[in-house]
């Protein structure tokens, strides 16, 4: 999760299109009155069109992450059951640092991404997406010289406030840091890649993946993948 416009519509593709020859991959999108985050993804060919849900949560996105997963619960069910073997979905949504907390029985992974355009200062006001998630994604590095923000400054903060939790700088317009992003969901995730002369293993719970945000090679990056 994150702010709007802190890249996460470009993390889900950037992690479909490097993962998708390796599991079997969903997508599930949160807007308020619209699919576009959905209708982006379509387009773009990160994943096939039936691969990918548009939630319309008539409300603040984080409502139907956090107080009443039902809707995202109701949406997964149903990819589970059109594609058996799933092995990941991606639940996309917004909100802001406050409200950007996922239902423990929706997501078994989350990653918060902001973005550098913000402030140098965004990373030491805490909040749960900071200070809580999973994996932290610090997007648009390249813009920190055109904001005067101070990438030494953001690592410093960063780790202050997340302590032994992992954090990654990302430029996902060139693609910087999508492969270390990606190792640690495919690492903490417990995902176990698959041959394609395996047999797919139907029946089983796909792990479920959420990217918020709010308003390749990493600068600096407390995981690597192996």
């Amino acid at each position: 999760g994150g702010p709007v416009g802190s890249g996460k519509t470009a993390l889900t593709d950037a992690l479909c299109k490097l993962l998708r020859d390796r599991f079997e991959i969903a997508v599930v999108t949160n807007d308020i009155y619209t699919q576009e985050d959905a209708e982006f993804l379509t387009r773009s060919g990160a994943l096939p069109k039936d691969r990918i849900t548009g939630v319309e949560t008539g409300g603040c996105p984080h409502t139907a992450i956090r107080e009443d997963a039902s809707i995202n619960l109701a949406a997964i069910a149903d990819l589970n059951l059109k594609f058996p073997a799933l092995d990941l979905v991606i639940v996309e949504s917004g909100g802001d640092n406050l409200a950007a907390t996922f239902s423990p029985e929706l997501a078994d992974l989350t990653v918060y991404v902001i973005d550098v355009s913000a402030g140098d200062k965004i990373p030491r006001k805490g909040g749960p997406g900071i200070t809580r998630s999973d994996l932290l994604v610090i997007n648009k590095i390249d813009l920190a010289p055109l904001v005067g923000a101070d990438l030494g400054i953001m690592d410093r903060d960063a780790r202050k406030m997340r302590g032994d939790r992992p954090f990654i700088f990302s430029n996902l317009k060139d693609g910087s840091g999508v492969v270390d992003i990606a190792g640690f969901i495919v690492t903490k995730g417990g995902l176990e890649s698959r041959s394609q002369t395996e047999p797919a293993s139907a029946g089983k719970r796909p792990k479920t993946i959420s990217t918020i945000g709010t308003g390749s090679e990493t600068r600096r990056s407390k995981w690597r993948s192996p």
